[in-house]
């Protein structure tokens, strides 16, 4: 089968193609036929060796997928051969090879079926981004909980993977949604999707804008997809006990970051991380998640779909700042 083999941790400019043994079942596992995989900045981050993971090498890149499956191993009994499935959480693209290939070998507790009335596509690149998603809006409570209805929340990063996510969970729970986005026809769109407000993060005068939008409000949680200059902005609109789930760091790290600029509002900040989630979680928080956009009736957004030997160009497209996930047709 062909392959995407990622030989150094020099980026994914270097990943090459090559013809590689097909994955076996183990116990447990199920094989899939690949036939759209999602890309993430995970795994840019991972190509370059800034992700926890060090996975030998080569590796196979590619976390999330939708698949046929080909094969299942001793012990499998929730899908069967011939089923479409897509591809939940768990080590698939970290630590073992992952969906950049025409065949792949996955845990069968992470695999998921294809939701009623989506496409292969919408189910290909979901998974991780609403996992993601869902963990930064609930993580402030115990046990995990939406926010309060009526309450602000603050996506930056807007028009990607996570931050379109945010959007429509953030609708489905009841909250008032501001986006942040430099292309004005981006911001188009996510007020298409539900987004309240959206602003320039460039703007000289953002923090300002945001806070005329809500006043006498301020900003309870935000989902930081972002990172460098704009944190010590989105710490300025934050509220009583105001919370960023921080995601990403798109834009480098933070800079002369003041501390005391949390004490008297009790702010929090808090790390978002889908590898937390125990199988039993992530399957029962996606329940939740469709439930959610089916009641919204909304589908997950997908930017733009490449063909397989187009890898490269993906990637690019995917560092440009997408609307939505980027696929690779694989089969």
């Amino acid at each position: 089968m062909r392959a995407w083999l990622l030989d150094s941790y020099d980026g994914v400019g270097k990943l090459r193609v090559d013809e590689v043994a097909e994955p076996q079942a183990a116990p447990g596992q199920v094989v899939l036929k690949t036939m759209y995989a999602g890309l993430n900045p995970a795994d840019a981050f991972l190509a370059l060796a800034q992700y926890p993971a060090k996975p030998k090498l080569p590796h196979v890149l590619g976390r999330d997928g939708v698949g046929e499956v080909v094969s299942v191993g001793e012990g499998v009994s929730n899908v069967k051969v011939g089923d479409i499935v897509g591809i939940l959480r768990g080590d698939t693209g970290v630590e073992v090879w992952g969906t950049l290939a025409e065949k792949v070998a996955v845990d069968a507790s992470h695999v998921i079926p294809v939701p009623h009335g989506w496409s292969y596509e919408e189910v290909a690149g979901a998974p991780l981004v609403y996992l993601t998603a869902w963990q930064a809006l609930t993580q402030w409570s115990d046990p995990p909980a939406p926010p309060a209805r009526g309450s602000v929340l603050l996506i930056t990063g807007a028009s990607g993977g996570v931050g379109s996510a945010s959007v429509l969970l953030g609708k489905s729970m009841g909250l008032v949604v501001i986006g942040l986005s430099r292309s004005a026809e981006k911001g188009k769109e996510l007020k298409k999707l539900g987004a309240d407000h959206v602003f320039d993060p460039t703007e000289k005068d953002v923090r300002k804008q945001v806070l005329a939008a809500i006043a006498p409000k301020r900003v309870d949680i935000v989902v930081d997809n972002v990172g460098g200059p704009l944190f010590n902005e989105i710490v300025g609109m934050l509220g009583y006990a105001g919370r960023i789930s921080v995601v990403g760091r798109s834009g480098g790290t933070v800079p002369e970051f003041n501390t005391a600029s949390l004490f008297f509002r009790r702010n929090r900040v808090g790390g978002v991380t889908v590898a937390d989630y125990s199988a039993e979680e992530a399957q029962a928080n996606w329940k939740e998640i469709v439930a959610r956009l089916d009641a919204l009736k909304k589908r997950p957004v997908v930017d733009r779909v490449f063909p397989f030997l187009d890898i490269k160009e993906a990637f690019a497209r995917l560092a440009k700042g997408p609307m939505g996930k980027v696929l690779v047709k694989v089969s």
